[in-house]
């Protein structure tokens, strides 16, 4: 591991450079281990904006061009839009830097093939922002999955509720732009459940997918002016896995009274399990020749980085996710290992999310390629 601390250049400083510059400040505090990092350079266009996020977030200094930061930095956080995910990664892995990229991947397929070849190309850590693996009580059920504990498996159901779009008054956003999301709730929320799918079960192979959007246009916030939603508000897929097992995917933007409830059931031949990120610390668990689920608090010294926080019984939230994930991924970059869920994670997902759109312009179920 290296010795000097490793300078971070991140583009982005709203939601999510707001989650991963907390989890900068945390990883020294709670990870004793962690490679020392030093919060180098914040990127953004508005550079008012920009000097209080560093302020604030505690980066050294401001940029407003990507172009002169990413030969500079020892680690690259892309952290903006999608539409601007594939040019400033590439670049950055051309430039030898490690590169971590918000999800999904990049708007298009093929964006998502070349953003992957560069990572290959590379041959730094390359990390996708899929922070849901790092629930401690996802972990814990990948642990039993790998274990056998559930037996053979035969159905995996993924959804993931909110509710912020059910307003039509609610106002347009790069969010509901096609050119600027690729797709809507399918990509936005329908990337973590597959990810987590992939991850807990297997690749899928097949899709039968559904999109739906319920409102066509949205006012511009301090405007008079609306402009039309180019993108799903909601989604549905059959799917089935390589392996054999059975699954359906679900997400909506519309799901009123749900804030964000990402929520995972898989059925074995032995036992069941579900789990929901609106209750992130427990794990409901069916074990073979139970009469019915037990609620496990994912709290224990041992459960998966738990150790690194509080007492037993003493939850963590869902900034804590970001933390575990820049543990992994800042030390892959200072140990020279490898880091999953990398860019071909992101590219196996992104696959899934352009079946789904295939088939649902197709009317008919497609192969994930």
């Amino acid at each position: 591991m290296t010795d000097t601390p490793l300078d971070i250049g991140v583009l982005g400083y709203r939601f999510m450079g707001k989650a991963h510059a907390n989890a900068f400040a945390r990883l020294p505090m709670f990870f004793e281990d962690a490679p020392e990092v030093n919060r180098e350079v914040i990127v953004g266009r508005d550079e008012d904006a920009l000097a209080d996020a560093a302020e604030r977030l505690g980066f050294e200094r401001t940029a407003t061009d990507w172009r002169d930061v990413v030969e500079e930095v020892d680690v690259f956080y892309n952290l903006g839009p999608n539409h601007v995910h594939a040019e400033p990664s590439i670049a950055a892995l051309e430039a030898g830097t490690p590169t971590f990229c918000e999800k999904p991947l990049a708007p298009t397929l093929d964006d998502a093939r070349a953003m992957a070849d560069a990572a290959s190309d590379a041959g730094v850590p390359a990390g996708v922002a899929f922070n849901y693996r790092f629930v401690p009580a996802i972990q814990y059920a990948k642990n039993l999955i790998d274990a056998g504990e559930l037996g053979e498996l035969h159905h995996f159901r993924g959804r993931y509720l909110q509710d912020w779009l059910v307003d039509p008054e609610a106002p347009w956003s790069w969010r509901n732009d096609a050119e600027m999301a690729g797709s809507g709730a399918l990509g936005d929320l329908g990337a973590h459940t597959i990810d987590l799918a992939r991850f807990l079960v297997g690749d899928i192979s097949e899709v039968s997918g559904h999109l739906r959007t319920f409102v066509d246009e949205r006012p511009v916030d301090g405007s008079d002016e609306t402009k039309p939603v180019t993108v799903d508000d909601a989604y549905s897929a059959q799917v089935d896995f390589e392996n054999g097992v059975m699954g359906t995917l679900e997400a909506s933007r519309f799901a009123n009274g749900r804030k964000n409830d990402h929520t995972i059931e898989i059925e074995g031949s032995k036992g069941s399990l579900r789990f929901s990120l609106e209750r992130l610390n427990e794990l409901e668990l069916l074990r073979e020749d139970s009469r019915g689920y037990e609620t496990i608090l994912v709290t224990d010294a041992e459960d998966p980085y738990v150790d690194h926080w509080w007492p037993p019984g003493h939850v963590i939230g869902w900034e804590h996710t970001f933390v575990h994930e820049n543990y992994e991924f800042l030390s892959a970059v200072a140990e020279g290992g490898a880091y999953e869920p990398s860019f071909d994670d992101g590219l196996a997902v992104q696959r899934v999310l352009d079946a789904v759109e295939r088939s649902d312009e197709r009317g008919e179920r497609v192969v994930v390629n």
